[in-house]
């Protein structure tokens, strides 16, 4: 039986205003260990809403949200915080890597609150450039980088701290096509070797890679049939 490590149940965002304004409403999702899912959906749809309450950058109006079996509800901003780091891994359209600072640099700055010694930290860096192909790039800066291998540093920042969940916003959104498949690949590569992955996209391209999709359309989840490719006249 698999674990889960994501479990919404009816959980909703309301953000005040006049007329209130329900952001996410009664939503219900299971994302188990090794899941690979895509989030899909038009702009205004909702998905940040989703991305910021399953990365603990929000929390949610109603409803329950455990992560690893843990309430989230229950626990004070500190321990979120330590949850956040701990449990998850985020990977943005636009990378956000520190331009003055090493491939490596950049990778370690996601333990720096962490308990070890830099030569561990370090350690553990080099390892997580290696699983994205980056080996060779340690001390290279990332102005110096293709817009694909900033992406591999910023999944491999993603990835150094060995988290339940990696939650991609887009992560293709600022790569051409080729190079957007070559992400897809790695993508294809981590969920192989048992990473659980959220993927939150417009892209069909990047959803098609994904074994489920959740679609979401004014604040309502909806699990969507995905015909593979092959199947297709």
């Amino acid at each position: 039986m698999k674990t889960p490590v994501v479990e919404l149940a009816g959980v909703r965002r309301i953000f005040e205003g006049t007329p209130p304004v329900v952001a996410l409403d009664e939503a219900n999702l299971t994302i188990n260990q090794g899941d690979y899912l895509a989030i899909v959906g038009p702009s205004g749809s909702g998905k940040s809403t989703l991305l910021h309450l399953l990365g603990l950058l929000d929390t949610p109006s109603e409803g329950v949200y455990r992560l690893d079996g843990i309430d989230t509800a229950e626990l004070g901003e500190r321990d979120r915080a330590g949850l956040r780091a701990n449990r998850l891994g985020f990977v943005f359209q636009s990378f956000h890597l520190l331009g003055h600072r090493t491939n490596v640099e950049n990778v370690m700055l996601a333990e720096v609150y962490r308990k070890g010694s830099k030569s561990e930290r370090r350690t553990r860096a080099i390892a997580a450039l290696e699983r994205v192909g980056l080996g060779h790039r340690l001390d290279a800066f990332p102005t110096t980088l293709s817009g694909g291998e900033r992406q591999r540093v910023a999944i491999a920042r993603a990835l150094v701290g060995e988290p339940s969940l990696l939650l991609a916003d887009e992560p293709t959104g600022n790569l051409d096509s080729v190079t957007s498949e070559q992400i897809l690949d790695l993508f294809d590569q981590l969920h192989h070797g048992g990473l659980t992955l959220a993927v939150i996209t417009h892209d069909s391209d990047v959803s098609l890679r994904a074994e489920r999709t959740v679609r979401i359309q004014d604040g309502v989840l909806s699990e969507a049939t995905v015909v593979p490719t092959g199947d297709s006249p």
